[in-house]
């Protein structure tokens, strides 16, 4: 028997092709979802661009017959065959007095799917929403309603790009000797990095990477030397560097919580591969400026006076890393040095859309706030020779529709996780200071 799933707005400005994500099950709106879709619809963020985009199909569906009565989804599908939409009036049911007085958007949303499962009691109906609060009120009147996410990853359960396997003496001291070890995948993904302990000495292990292709362990590369005067302080920061120092990873995840390393290990690999060797032209560093979309123009000066405030963490790693003296700052030495040559760009996400970018090496900070789609959009935007590194902490999220399970940066490092051309290294321990890793544990 066909489900009616009803829809919030929320679902619909998250994904606009939501609508072909139930199956041959009914898809109902409620008329109300199409009235806030039509408050959005003239931003110019993600948000805007989902609002159009929606509008745009239900109104191709229009064409085909009246939205009231159902029509039949046929995305994707040769000669139809998919389920029902429908865009409903509802909202003429009466709530408990606690929702009555308050007659909200969404009471009015919960409303309309109370109809529609008292209309269609043979039919279990379902109402998606993104809204917790909105989903636990539906469940405290006896409807069902649940989270949209087709990619749900908690944090705790998010591949971490590490692992430990149990070898023999032997093949430890073989790995030594020779740099590659063959091993079987037995559940590893590629360029997963493996501590390989010795079954019967634990204190006798080594690091390696896993190549899926060939299926073997090979070293990572040794950094006693650090790369900008950025040594690595433990085995994940070491990872990370293997990863975002190797062309052949065209694309590198790197999570971790506040002073983990993420962003000034990648600015140092990327000024390493693009001031001293020469492999990328530049190096392209943005950050979403929050929310993403969010026209500059709020800010007064030109555009690097606007983007000042949001790109300071960038200037502050990048300066850090040119070591420069109090005397040299004084004589207003600073990283805008690199930028006048031409090796450093630093721009928002805002006006990456249709653009390509070939032969760069490019870093997008706190990607955790992206949403998937505009990840994809981000990632679709890279042209040949061009590296991108994500870095950021799903704990630290500022955009309200998206978690720490359905943000961008996380839906790339599960998607990606089994592709040769992808790696991903979780950074556990904090290095900042001292106080910042006591801070970042337990405030």
């Amino acid at each position: 028997m066909a489900k009616n799933f009803v829809l919030d707005t929320n679902v619909l400005l998250h994904d606009p092709r939501a609508i072909y994500s139930f199956a041959d099950n009914n898809v109902i709106i409620p008329i109300y979802v199409i009235e806030e879709i039509d408050n959005f619809k003239k931003e110019l963020s993600e948000l805007g661009r989902n609002a159009r985009e929606i509008a745009r199909k239900l109104d191709n569906y229009r064409e085909k017959g009246r939205l009231a009565d159902g029509v039949d989804i046929n995305e994707d599908k040769a000669g139809g065959g998919g389920g029902k939409l429908r865009v409903v009036l509802g909202g003429q049911r009466q709530l408990p007095p606690a929702l009555r007085s308050a007659q909200s958007v969404d009471n009015m949303i919960l409303a309309s799917a109370l109809e529609v499962r008292d209309a269609d009691p043979s039919n279990r109906t379902v109402l998606v929403t993104k809204d917790v609060n909105l989903r636990i009120r539906g469940d405290a009147l006896g409807l069902t309603t649940v989270d949209y996410d087709v990619s749900n990853v908690t944090v705790e359960e998010l591949y971490s790009g590490t692992g430990e396997v149990d070898v023999d003496a032997k093949q430890v001291d073989a790995f030594y000797a020779e740099g590659t070890l063959p091993l079987k995948a037995n559940g590893f993904y590629a360029n997963q990095y493996l501590l390989m302990r010795d079954r019967e000495n634990p204190a006798h292990t080594a690091l390696g990477r896993f190549d899926a292709k060939e299926q073997r362990v090979a070293a990572i590369k040794k950094l006693r030397e650090g790369i900008w005067g950025i040594r690595p302080r433990n085995k994940e920061q070491h990872y990370a560097l293997d990863l975002l120092l190797d062309d052949n990873v065209k694309l590198v995840t790197l999570v971790g919580k506040a002073g983990t390393g993420k962003t000034l290990l990648a600015l140092a690999a990327g000024l390493h591969k693009s001031v001293e060797d020469g492999t990328y032209d530049k190096l392209l560093v943005s950050r979403p400026i929050f929310p993403l979309g969010r026209d500059i123009g709020y800010l007064p000066g030109d555009i690097e006076e606007k983007l000042n405030p949001w790109m300071q963490p960038i200037y502050d790693n990048i300066e850090l890393l040119l070591g420069l003296s109090k005397s040299e700052k004084k004589e207003g030495r600073s990283y805008t040095e690199l930028m006048d040559l031409g090796y450093i760009q630093i721009e928002p996400l805002t006006y990456i859309r249709g653009r390509s970018i070939p032969n760069q090496y490019m870093i997008v900070d706190e990607a955790q706030n992206l949403t998937p789609h505009e990840v994809k959009t981000i990632i679709t935007r890279v042209g040949e020779n061009t590296k991108i590194i994500l870095t950021g902490d799903p704990y630290q999220i500022d955009n309200p529709y998206v978690d720490a399970t359905n943000n961008g940066l996380t839906t790339v490092v599960e998607k990606f996780k089994s592709e040769s051309i992808a790696g991903h290294v979780t950074l556990m321990k904090g290095e900042r200071s001292s106080l910042a890793e006591i801070a970042a544990n337990i405030l």
